[in-house]
């Protein structure tokens, strides 16, 4: 190919040139095109990092050109409705209904295969309770007897997502959304930002292992600092991330050229340096410590509810936690646990496609646990992953759950298009990228409408399955209430999937068969490493 440019190359050169010369001046045009084709085409013969646009110069650049357009065009032209990844059409477009407050009914009946293994569904009364009669903001009590400040949440709320991941203009419209529909809106662990602040919606501000807004110039965890901030009166929760979904197990790195003056005084780190998350956290070394830092938390917040995330892996571990609870008598308000599915940000694709339990697998475990050891009635739960419908949020409130984090969602309500494009500060909605040239599409007044409206209809669809299943509180709904086929002639119950555990079944040494080599090597004296499967 590169001895056919050469030819073709100079050969058009040569005509154009002559035709011009001779013929006429416009033929100069065409030349001039040429030239800066052989141009590029000499480039690329001699760059040494692209094969393909070396032997085939200028045509191997289309390769590239449809890389970059394909997810677009399959997005748009090829996938159907119920095919797309990580969110299908159908769930992206109830989202974007909701938010904007079209219509959001389907017409001709569903598209989904109910015969194929794995569709779920929830069971309906033939004496369902009317809209009318029942709670149309349900809600549920986060503290515990340690809890100076319970605060009452919603059954649904926004997750972590950092200013710094997503723009000021996103976490505005977000906050602006949390405080109409009288939600809460969790920091994500990148600070407390003045954008956090402006609108005063309900904050859980979340400290993560760089404990950026409440660190030392070490990088160590500043009680001082944390006790100032954690007292504002916007800030009605605190949490701890020991893990998340998009990359449990993984740390972070703010390269320099992002970590600007605004990033770095929201961070309480030096400006245009490279700051590294560890995938750790230094103030403490053992399940013993852990227990005992949340209680210090709760102590310098001034008795506000806090709790940890996570998502499960070995299993040992959690329990691990468990058992420094006991031994200390100290409870977390809340768990919030997330699915190896959920994720907003950037990750490596091993970290996301293949490290950490799904949510439904981790949401079953922990309540297990907690009721099997007597101390679920301490503690709140809250789930996290790929949750975008009221079906979603029943399912995870009937596997155990209190209520729910929704992040993906809440980004679609924002105007995400799934372009696939967060990882590269490039977001054409202004969503997730720093650009004040994208950033300026997305106007706060018109998307915080959208946060809230989809906030609003999703309860409602929520409160008219509650009825209809023929009950009249979420704490109702048990896992006997959701079925999943198995088989085209087999479909069984969440509670035969999962079987629920009774309160302190536990506590006598009788541990069921899949859960005792998890409690043999369990030790709230450290952390282990076993090679346990989860």
């Amino acid at each position: 190919m590169r001895i056919n440019f050469y030819i073709i190359s100079s050969a058009s050169l040569l005509i154009t040139l002559g035709l011009a010369i001779f013929l006429s001046p416009n033929w100069y045009v065409l030349f001039a095109i040429i030239l800066a084709l052989t141009i590029l085409g000499y480039y690329d013969v001699f760059q040494t990092r692209h094969t393909i646009m070396r032997n085939y110069p200028v045509l191997g650049r289309l390769r590239y050109l449809l890389e970059d357009l394909r997810p677009k065009m399959y997005q748009y032209f090829i996938e159907s409705d119920i095919d797309g990844r990580p969110f299908n059409r159908v769930d992206r477009s109830t989202v974007y209904q909701r938010a904007k407050g079209v219509r959001d009914t389907i017409p001709f009946g569903t598209q989904l295969d109910l015969y194929a293994e794995g569709y779920e569904w929830i069971c309906h009364s033939i004496a369902p309770r009317p809209f009318e009669s029942l709670d149309h903001d349900p809600r549920f009590l986060i503290g515990n007897k340690a809890c100076k400040h319970p605060y009452s949440a919603s059954i649904l709320n926004i997750a972590a997502m950092s200013f710094g991941a997503i723009s000021a203009n996103a976490v505005e419209a977000l906050n602006a959304g949390a405080k109409i529909g009288n939600f809460a809106h969790n920091t994500g662990e990148g600070g407390l930002s003045d954008y956090h602040l402006k609108h005063g919606g309900d904050l859980i501000w979340q400290i993560g292992t760089a404990y950026f807004g409440c660190r030392d110039e070490e990088g160590k965890f500043n009680p001082n600092l944390f006790a100032e901030k954690a007292k504002h009166p916007n800030v009605k929760m605190i949490e701890l991330k020991i893990s998340q979904g998009a990359k449990p197990g993984h740390g972070g790195i703010l390269p320099a050229e992002k970590n600007s003056e605004e990033i770095a005084r929201i961070r309480h780190i030096t400006p245009h340096t490279r700051v590294n998350s560890p995938p750790y956290h230094s103030a403490f070394d053992t399940p013993l410590e852990m227990v005992q830092f949340i209680q210090k938390l709760r102590d310098l917040s001034g008795g506000k509810p806090v709790g940890f995330k996570l998502c499960i892996g070995y299993k040992s571990e959690f329990i691990s936690i468990c058992q420094a609870m006991i031994d200390l008598d100290i409870y977390p308000d809340y768990i919030a646990v997330d699915g190896g599915e959920g994720g907003t940000g950037a990750a490596p694709p091993e970290f996301s496609n293949y490290v950490g339990a799904p949510l439904i697998d981790g949401l079953d475990f922990v309540h297990n646990i907690l009721n099997g050891l007597d101390i679920r009635k301490h503690i709140k739960l809250i789930a996290s992953g790929k949750i975008t419908s009221a079906f979603h949020v029943a399912r995870v409130i009937a596997l155990g759950a209190d209520g729910c984090y929704q992040a993906r969602a809440m980004k679609m309500a924002l105007g995400c298009i799934q372009a696939l494009l967060c990882n590269t500060n490039k977001c054409p909605t202004g969503i997730t990228t720093q650009d004040p040239r994208l950033t300026i599409g997305l106007v706060v007044e018109d998307k915080k409408i959208r946060v809230a409206n989809y906030h609003e209809k999703t309860i409602k669809n929520f409160v008219e399955l509650l009825g209809a299943t023929g009950l009249d509180e979420p704490k109702n709904l048990t896992r006997s209430h959701i079925y999943r086929r198995v088989s085209l002639n087999a479909m069984i119950t969440y509670e035969e999937l999962f079987p629920s555990i009774t309160p302190g079944a536990m506590l006598n040494g009788v541990i069921p068969e899949k859960y005792k080599s998890d409690f043999a090597h369990a030790n709230k004296n450290r952390w282990g490493i076993h090679p346990i499967a989860i």
